[in-house]
């Protein structure tokens, strides 16, 4: 099964996406073939609010009944908010990866956005 990939994200080599929704402000999530990777999401580690976060390091963890897996951020910057609603029901990230957002950033530097992968690029490097 091809795995989606939405256009106008923003893509990370380690499958998370970012969705810049204003200005500096964007949200992270992973990409629909890391939650098909994983399997069942059980349980989702995240940050604090007001967590400062540094790209290329991690800011939590994805737990599946296969698998953990670390979260690298595309970004740095400050998180402003979790989705919460991923404490109580990790499986939405698999019903949809994209709508189940997992942090809302504040971004330090757009120019992080240059390193990262378009919807294009990203789908040749998962096929």
């Amino acid at each position: 099964m091809m795995s989606k990939v939405v256009e106008g994200l923003y893509y990370a080599q380690s499958h998370e996406w970012v969705k810049v929704i204003d200005g500096h402000t964007a949200l992270i999530g992973i990409s629909d073939f890391a939650q098909s990777q994983l399997g069942t999401v059980v349980f989702v580690d995240l940050p604090e609010v007001g967590t400062k976060i540094d790209k290329e390091s991690e800011f939590g963890a994805v737990e599946s009944v296969k698998a953990a897996s670390d979260l690298i951020s595309p970004v740095s910057g400050k998180v402003l908010e979790v989705n919460d609603d991923l404490i109580g029901e990790p499986e939405r990230v698999n019903q949809d990866a994209y709508e189940a957002w997992l942090i809302k950033v504040e971004i330090d530097d757009l120019a992080d956005l240059d390193d990262l992968l378009s919807a294009e690029d990203y789908l040749n490097s998962i096929q």
